[in-house]
């Protein structure tokens, strides 16, 4: 994948379909249509995401769901072959080629392809000599050769030339991704770029040229590295490895093998291509704002010259069943959990559906075995359960993470312990009611987005193919179906002692093998070159979208509530809805918020055990949240709007009424202290806090807490005078849903207890961003293969006239794959696999602008990262014509861009926060086409350039010398404890 490697299918299957036509096929409840020009479809009745399925004469699958309420429209394009389907002589090869289908064709990526062909066969067959040579000091001969003869055919390609055409049409979120059974290419594309999209993707998958080969291999090397230091991914290989045996879900990786990452065969890639990239094996998929009947003769013409082939999909022999418990060991630097995994049928079997409710049994985050018995009684730091369904099988897993004191074979033992009540049945049943309604809201909430839509026909396609959608629709109504003696029939045919367990321990992995760095010369990248198909694609017509920006006083109604202002958007759409009271008291006003809302979980009230409230919430399918930023504390509800006075008055009394429960601070204190050193074993919480010391000094908002002793000496009685007056504080209610703002009034008066006069905030702390006056280098040791390394500046004070420039310097420079950045330091160089730089606008009008730059590379590059990065920072590169198309892209994006929903009252808040009362989109859109590069500069100059930053870098001190990192200014190596505070 361009970004991420591995995706987890979404579990909520939840299709349905219908249309217009009235013909009734005898095939399990399908109906069919035409559209004009003769085109079939099916659909199913009464869906409302109104999707209909397509099957071209070539065999592709067109999948639509119209959807109006934004202009956009999001598109999967996936070819039914993942990392399942590569040669096991070749693992990772599914994942290279999505990689290099980025790279364009003989019609764009390239300068003069009769030129750069000769040259790319030349590197062909270096790579073919080096996949069959085994010696090394002849391999790294050959490789020269490769890098050599790679510059000489990258004077000839145009990099990015891809993201560019994507980014000038106004397209969003660009990337793919590789799994098991699945490569899918996405884009959020505008509605009125559909000619222009549809254009790109038929050449695009017409004949693929591997180009600029070598590079963009190194940043699967980055890629593969990062995975060797995610101990995450490391226990899920050695579960899957466990659990299969002989099927590749088990014995083949996504992103391949170190020896084979180290000898890739592009005739081998091709031959991939070619043997699975056909139309009877893929499809095309789209969600949002268009007519279905014209779009489908649109992508019939498009896609027409793809000729069917016979495709034979990996189908192998069944696995042995499980008759013993595996037991894996996987040890790596962070804090240390148990994992237990079941295999089971997978695919749309007829259990299905049972196997997801034993799982919701399990584990919903309120109302399971695992939230009650082990997370509500703190009787472990965190468990649950989770299913995937891949074509072939199944596999549940339960998870777990250990108290302080506490072993892993206990936690086991408890997740067991409760696996053990599932066979016998021991569970409420009612709870199953309550897991259907929580179906129903999250169906719902699926069908509000494009994304959503577009999801589920992607999961709906990988897994069937199209014939078992009816099955895959009906999953709710299955739900509804299934009893409780099938979940323990299930729980007893297939959870038995046929599980894998795998100890994740903290230690050192002394087992793993880096892809070592090869020499790169840099190559051409070609900026200011556009191909003829590019100027051909942009001459295609885009209809006019006008922008539509927000106007506050509008699109916001405003009411009262008792003595809080309520801001209100109605939802005409569907029956949900969200409600917030939004409090101006947070951490810096007080720190024992965040550990009071904490405690909120454990605690029961004179009505109501702790048990009891997750079950009413989860009964009501409504969800709460407390969330403390440093401002503002947020109370948060969420449901169906048949059950808004219960879920309000419910919610209202377990604040108010909650009762101290001594036991259940013990518990919570030991966790809280158990997670505070579990984050120490954390790279991204340290570089989290490396980075706000950077920006604060070290008294800052990430170490904010209570000290170690300031937590031990907390008492119930302080944490629950901070529950019963959360409400006592002045608030804002924030509503988006169905009920009419007058009868709302009404509703939170009679549901919601507020106090006639609200009470004083606290005194905020306040935390002032430094002045970097010199280079420094803040350093904290991690054992791991990768650097990850942060500039940090603060600047100039917000100013609001400067956020047009501050908005086209991010895209132009290194927000994106086709800036600056990017294509300089991994499609160029070949330094990283992630790379960015941000010029980050202020959260509240009295803070100061902040640059932000990031790049994680192999530990032994990071002289070359660094410098790298410190070239742009210091001198902005001028390309014409890539300032061109991002100015273009811009202005195409924010034309459909649409805030919807409460996303409205949010963008006030913050911009109120701001110090403004208007959308700031306009202002942008408005000023664009009176910039220029030397308005860029001229910013980079006076911010960016030759100024001291402090580098926040977290490594291994056993890859990075003391030496290296002296470089770059004054090192201070910082302890765990003045990072965290505690």
């Amino acid at each position: 994948m361009k970004k991420t490697t591995h995706f987890f299918f979404c579990l909520w299957l939840l299709l349905t379909f219908s249309g217009v036509s009235r013909a009734q096929t005898a095939q399990q409840g399908w109906k069919t249509g035409t559209s004009p020009g003769g085109y079939t479809y099916k659909y199913l009745a009464n869906d409302p995401m109104q999707a209909r399925m397509y099957t071209l004469k070539n065999g592709l699958t067109v999948l639509l769901s119209v959807n109006k309420k934004e202009p956009r429209i999001f598109t999967f394009i996936p070819t039914r072959a993942g990392s399942n389907t590569d040669p096991r002589t070749n693992t990772g090869l599914a994942h290279y080629l999505e990689h290099m289908l980025f790279k364009g064709t003989d019609k764009f990526g390239s300068l003069d392809w009769a030129k750069e062909k000769p040259l790319l066969d030349k590197v062909d067959a270096l790579y073919e000599q080096y996949n069959k040579t085994t010696d090394e000091a002849k391999r790294k001969d050959i490789y020269k050769q490769i890098d050599v003869a790679s510059g000489e055919a990258a004077k000839y390609a145009i990099a990015n030339e891809y993201d560019k055409m994507l980014a000038s049409m106004g397209a969003q979120g660009s990337n793919a991704f590789t799994w098991y059974e699945q490569t899918v290419y996405l884009e959020d594309i505008p509605a009125n770029a559909l000619d222009r999209y549809l254009a790109v993707q038929a050449e695009r998958f017409r004949k693929p040229v591997l180009r600029i080969f070598h590079t963009e291999l190194e940043a699967v090397y980055e890629e593969k590295n990062r995975s060797l230091d995610n101990d995450g991914n490391k226990v899920d290989e050695a579960l899957m490895a466990a659990l299969f045996p002989t099927h590749n879900y088990g014995q083949q990786t996504t992103i391949g093998t170190v020896e084979h990452l180290k000898n890739p065969s592009l005739v081998e890639i091709r031959n991939y291509f070619d043997k699975y990239y056909v139309p009877n094996n893929m499809a095309v998929i789209m969600a949002g704002d268009f007519n279905p009947d014209v779009v489908i003769a649109k992508i019939d013409k498009a896609f027409a010259y793809m000729k069917p082939k016979p495709v034979t999909l990996y189908n192998p022999k069944p696995e042995a069943p499980l008759t013993t418990v595996q037991t894996r060991e996987v040890t790596g630097p962070t804090p240390e959990s148990v994992r237990i995994g079941y295999r089971f049928p997978g695919g749309v079997a007829q259990n299905r559906a049972v196997a997801i409710m034993a799982d919701e049994l399990m584990s919903n985050s309120a109302a399971g075995l695992i939230d009650l018995d082990l997370n509500k009684q703190q009787k472990i730091l965190g468990g649950g359960s989770s299913s995937q369904f891949m074509k072939d099988y199944g596999v549940w897993s339960l998870y777990g993470r250990p108290k302080q004191g506490q072993s892993l074979d206990e936690v086991k033992g408890l997740l067991l312990g409760e696996v053990a009540k599932l066979k016998k049945g021991d569970f409420d049943a009612t709870v199953m009611q309550s897991i259907v309604n929580n179906y129903k809201k999250r169906q719902i909430e699926t069908f509000e987005s494009n994304y959503g839509r577009a999801d589920k026909l992607l999961d709906a396609f990988i897994l069937s193919g199209g014939s078992a959608y009816p099955s895959i629709i009906g999953l709710n109504a299955q739900l509804a179906a299934v009893t409780q003696q099938q979940v323990i029939d299930f729980a007893n045919k297939y959870l038995g002692d046929n599980y894998v367990v795998v100890y994740k321990r903290k230690g050192q992995d002394k087992n793993i093998t880096k892809v070592d760095k090869p020499a790169i010369t840099p190559v051409e990248v070609n900026r200011e070159a556009q191909s003829p198909f590019l100027q051909q694609v942009n001459s295609l017509p885009m209809s006019d979208v006008q922008p539509v920006w927000l106007d506050y006083k509008k699109d916001i109604q405003r009411g009262k509530a008792g003595n809080a202002e309520v801001l209100y958007v109605n939802n005409p759409d569907n029956d949900l809805f969200r409600l917030g009271y939004r409090i101006p008291m947070g951490t810096y006003h007080n720190k024992l918020l965040p550990i009071a809302t904490q405690y909120l979980a454990f605690l029961s009230t004179d009505k109501y055990t702790a048990e009891d409230i997750s079950k009413a919430f989860y009964g009501l399918a409504s969800n709460y949240n407390l969330y403390s930023s440093g401002d503002y504390t947020t109370v948060q509800l969420s449901g169906l709007q048949e059950n808004f006075a219960k879920s309000v008055a419910l919610l209202d009394h377990l604040l108010r009424q909650c009762k101290p429960n001594e036991e259940a601070l013990a518990s919570l204190k030991e966790r809280i202290m158990k997670g505070r050193s579990d984050s120490k074993l954390n790279k991204g919480a340290i570089m989290q806090g490396l980075i706000n010391y950077a920006q604060y000094g070290p008294k800052n908002p990430y170490n904010n807490q209570l000290t170690n002793d300031e937590l031990k000496a907390l008492t119930s009685a302080q944490l629950i005078d901070v529950l019963h007056t959360l409400f006592d504080y002045p608030q804002r209610v924030i509503y988006y849903g169905p009920r009419p703002l007058a009868a709302l009034g009404t509703d939170l008066t009679q549901a919601h207890q507020m106090p006639t006069a609200f009470r004083d905030v606290p005194t905020r702390q306040a935390f002032v961003q430094v002045a970097q006056q010199k280079p420094e280098v803040l350093f904290a040791d991690y054992d791991m293969v990768q650097s990850e390394v942060f500039w940090v500046r603060n600047t100039a004070s917000f100013d609001p006239a400067q956020l047009p420039t501050v908005s086209l310097f991010n895209n132009y420079f290194g927000g994106n794959m086709a800036s600056v950045v990017f294509q300089t330091l991994r499609e160029s160089k070949a330094l990283a696999y992630s790379t960015y730089a941000n010029y980050n606008i202020p959260e509240r009008k009295d803070q100061q602008y902040s640059v932000s730059a990031y790049i994680g590379s192999q530990a032994d590059k990071f002289n070359e990262a660094v410098a790298g990065m410190n070239e742009l920072l210091n001198a902005l590169p001028e390309s014409g014509k890539l300032l061109e198309t991002t100015k273009v892209g811009m202005k195409k994006s924010m034309q459909t861009e649409r805030i919807l929903n409460d996303a409205i009252i949010y963008s006030y808040l913050d911009a109120a926060e701001r110090g403004l009362d208007y959308d700031t989109r306009r202002q942008t859109y408005e000023a664009l086409d009176k910039l220029s590069y030397a308005d860029l500069k001229t910013f980079a100059s006076t911010q960016l350039a030759n100024k001291p930053y402090t580098l926040c870098v977290v490594a291994s001190e056993k890859r990075i010398s003391p030496t290296d990192l002296a470089k770059n200014g004054e090192v201070k190596k910082l302890t765990l404890n003045e990072i965290f505070g505690y």
